[in-house]
């Protein structure tokens, strides 16, 4: 059946799910609907090859089903890759529930989604992302074992806000260092677009190192609480990309580097938490190379948040977590000296590195 999705005001046939403009070759995609609780979840199951799926859960009040099904196609086939350069043995999967988190989200809610999650029998595991908590994990693992991210009192690894900050600030440090030589930001005028758990922690570690940080959000009380509390700035104006910075740090949603922005960006490091920053990867990695802005993958320096609900499977501590994390910045460094050396796009420099390992996984199998 061939049905009309509106996209960018204009018409375009296609497909339900294999026509989606990101589908990329997924293993399976779950439509979980549940009438007693109102709940509509996608769960997008993009590649298996490494390990089972892991990956997030997010809570957004999308305007269309079409919307909600792209972003779980989109976020899902990120995190495959994530957790290929990462190293871990890990697939890529993700899950978007419909409605507004603040008033829609109930605990019945959550133990439904929960219950969908475990009728996968493991192929997918769960953690939180936007719209979620610990909290909400915790329901989950009432109903089901595939779950991460629980509370540190549930034998859990806790938040992974805070490591995934980290890790987006070693990035942005060896961002740095490749562009201008020096990975200490202190001075460096940085705006961070995004102040949610993760948006919020990076400001804390740029205001620590003497940055100069510009914060943007569309929550006006969330954006007093933080420049209150790390004597950031915030941004008043209306054109946020086409200010005078060092390094845009987009910490919201994806696609906002695009074809509108990138000619207005000053900066010359893009570092940030969001997924799927780039709105084409192909075309604005290149856009992006060709007017010498340097882009630390989105799917590489956000990883933090992974790597430390992995160690929720793979029973290992604190140290361990921040010694991989911390390993990002090395590994960030290598991909921007590999992408220069061999004229390609730091995107596909990741992406080479990420689909080797699951092509020589595959082999093995």
């Amino acid at each position: 059946m061939v049905t009309e999705l509106v996209n960018s005001s204009e018409l375009i046939k296609v497909d339900p799910v294999f026509g989606q403009q990101s589908f990329d070759n997924h293993e399976q995609v779950v439509f979980c609907n549940d009438k007693d609780t109102g709940l509509k979840a996608i769960i997008g199951i993009h590649n298996t090859v490494l390990g089972p799926a892991l990956g997030g859960t997010r809570m957004w009040n999308y305007e269309s089903e079409w919307d909600a099904l792209n972003d779980v196609l989109r976020l899902s086939r990120g995190m495959t890759f994530k957790s290929a350069i990462t190293g871990l043995n890990l697939g890529g999967g993700k899950a978007v529930i419909i409605g507004d988190a603040k008033t829609q989200k109930t605990p019945e809610l959550m133990k439904r989604f929960g219950e969908f999650v475990h009728s996968l029998s493991g192929r997918y595991i769960t953690a939180e992302d936007v719209g979620m908590t610990t909290e909400d994990m915790d329901l989950v693992r009432e109903v089901t074992p595939y779950v991460t991210g629980i509370s540190e009192s549930k034998g859990g690894a806790g938040n992974p806000s805070p490591i995934t900050a980290y890790g987006v600030f070693m990035g942005m440090k060896a961002a740095a260092k490749f562009a201008y030589g020096s990975d200490i930001l202190e001075d460096r005028v940085i705006y961070v677009e995004g102040i949610g758990n993760v948006g919020e922690a990076l400001v804390e570690h740029l205001s620590n190192e003497g940055a100069k940080v510009f914060i943007s959000d569309l929550n006006r009380e969330r954006l007093e609480y933080v420049r209150d509390k790390y004597k950031a700035v915030i941004y008043e104006g209306d054109n946020l990309y086409g200010e005078a910075m060092d390094i845009y740090a987009p910490c919201a949603l994806g696609a906002t580097v695009n074809d509108a922005t990138i000619h207005q960006l000053k900066a010359k490091v893009i570092a940030g938490a969001a997924n799927n920053q780039l709105a084409d990867e192909q075309k604005h990695g290149t856009m992006l190379r060709e007017r010498g802005i340097v882009y630390a993958p989105d799917f590489l320096i956000n990883a933090g948040g992974i790597i430390n609900v992995y160690a929720e499977l793979e029973n290992y501590g604190k140290h361990e977590i921040i010694r991989k994390t911390e390993n990002i910045y090395n590994t960030t460094l290598e991909i921007l000296n590999n992408a220069d050396t061999n004229n390609i796009t730091t995107h596909q420099a990741a992406f080479d590195i990420a689909q080797a390992r699951i092509d020589a996984r595959k082999k093995e199998n």
